[in-house]
C-alpha cells in the first residue's frame, strides 16, 4: 500500500475534521464532496454561502451534507476573538478584524479543537498560511521555526525498491541558521514518523563528510548536528554527510570511520539551505522520476496545511489526508552500517 493509500485509511479511522478555508474555489469544493463521500474526514468549508452556492451550482457540485460556516455571522466569531485577543495581547478590534479573515478563523478552529486540521492555500499564499497558524496554533513544542518537506517518492530502478524519503526543507526557509537547521530536522523527524513505515533516520547534508571540508557553511551544519543531538538525544540523526554518503551503503563504508546509524540508510534529508533543497527535490523529480507530495507545513503544536496555486482535487484530498493520519510510532533500534 503506497503512502497517499495508507495515509486515507489512517484518514478514515480517524473520521476527524478539516476545514478548508477557500469556499471559493471549485476544487475545494470538488475535494471536500469526495473527502465526504469517501468517508475520509468531516469536510467544513469557510466563505459566503451564497457565494459557495454560486461556485458549486457553476461547478456542478452537490453540497448536501458539507458544512459550510461564513465567519462573518457564525456565532463562534466573538469567542475565537476572545481567545485570539488573550492569546495574543491585542485590542479587541483587532482580534476581530483578524479572526474574520478566513485562514485567520480557520486557524482557530484548529485551535479550539472544532477542526482537527486546516488545508489551504489555492488562494492564499504559503506566507499568508504560515502566518495564520503560528498565530492561532502556535509553534509544537521547543519549535520555533516552521519549515516544509516533501514526500519523495522514488521508484523502483536496477536493483533498488521504491523508496519514500522526506527533503526539508525546499519551499521555506531560504539561509537558515544552525538552531533553525536543528528546528527543520526534529520537525522532520516527527514527520516522518507520522508518515513512514520505518524509522525516522536524519541526514544533516552538506558539501562534507565528516570534516572533509573546511567551511563556515560546513560547521553550521555540524552544530545543527549538535543542537538537535542535545534537543533531543534519542533522536537518529547524523551528519555533516554528502549526499552519497548519506544514502549509499558501500560509500557510506567507505568515507565514514567509525559506526553510524544513519549514514547510508538515511531516509530524511535535511538541506543546508532553500537553494540545495529546492533544487535536489527537482532533480529528483525529474530525473529519476520521483514523485514529489507537498509541499507540507511542519512545526506547528497542531497541524497546517499549505497547497500550491495549482492544487488539483486529487492534491487537496491527498493533502488533507496526510495531515489527518494518525502518528504512529515506529520502535527504532541503533544499528551501525556494516
Amino acid at each position: 500500500m503506497d503512502i497517499i493509500a495508507r495515509s486515507i485509511q489512517a484518514a478514515k479511522a480517524r473520521q476527524g475534521k478539516v476545514v478548508l478555508p477557500e469556499g471559493q474555489d471549485p476544487r475545494i469544493l470538488a475535494a471536500a464532496r469526495k473527502i465526504l463521500d469517501d468517508s475520509i474526514a468531516q469536510p467544513i468549508v469557510l466563505g459566503s454561502r451564497e457565494q459557495i452556492a454560486a461556485v458549486a451550482t457553476e461547478a456542478g457540485v452537490d453540497l448536501d451534507g458539507i458544512s459550510t460556516v461564513d465567519p462573518r455571522t457564525d456565532d463562534k466569531l466573538a469567542t475565537y476573538a476572545a481567545r485570539y485577543r488573550e492569546s495574543r495581547s491585542v485590542e479587541e478590534s483587532i482580534a476581530l478584524r483578524m479572526v474574520r479573515k478566513l485562514p485567520f478563523f480557520g486557524g482557530m478552529m484548529v485551535a479550539c479543537g472544532d477542526a482537527d486540521t486546516m488545508v489551504a492555500g489555492v488562494k492564499h499564499a504559503t506566507v499568508t498560511v504560515i502566518q495564520a497558524g503560528a498565530l492561532t496554533v502556535g509553534y509544537a513544542p521547543g519549535i520555533e521555526t516552521v519549515s516544509s518537506f516533501f514526500l519523495m517518492i522514488v521508484p523502483d530502478r536496477d536493483d533498488m525498491e521504491e523508496q519514500v524519503l522526506i527533503f526539508a526543507d525546499c519551499a521555506v526557509n531560504i539561509a537558515p541558521t544552525s538552531e533553525q537547521l536543528a528546528d527543520i530536522a526534529l520537525a522532520s523527524a516527527t514527520s516522518a514518523t507520522s508518515l513512514l513505515d520505518t524509522c525516522p533516520r536524519v541526514a544533516m547534508l552538506s558539501f562534507s563528510t565528516r570534516g572533509s571540508a573546511v567551511h563556515s557553511d560546513v560547521e553550521k551544519v555540524a552544530e545543527a548536528v549538535r543542537i538537535a543531538r542535545q534537543r533531543n538525544p534519542e533522536m537518529l540523526i547524523d551528519g555533516e554527510f554528502q549526499a552519497d554518503s548519506a544514502l549509499s551503503p558501500d560509500v557510506a563504508a567507505k568515507k565514514i570511520k567509525d559506526s553510524s546509524e544513519v549514514a547510508g540508510r538515511a531516509n530524511v534529508l535535511i538541506f543546508p539551505d532553500l537553494n540545495a533543497g529546492n533544487i535536489a527535490y527537482k532533480l529528483t523529480q525529474y530525473l529519476a522520476g520521483a514523485k514529489a507530495i507537498g509541499p507540507l507545513l511542519q512545526g506547528f503544536a497542531k497541524p497546517i496545511c499549505d497547497l500550491s496555486r495549482g492544487a488539483s482535487v486529487d492534491d487537496i484530498i491527498a493533502t488533507t489526508a496526510i495531515c489527518l493520519a494518525s502518528s504512529q510510532t515506529i520502535s527504532c533500534e541503533a544499528e551501525g552500517i556494516q
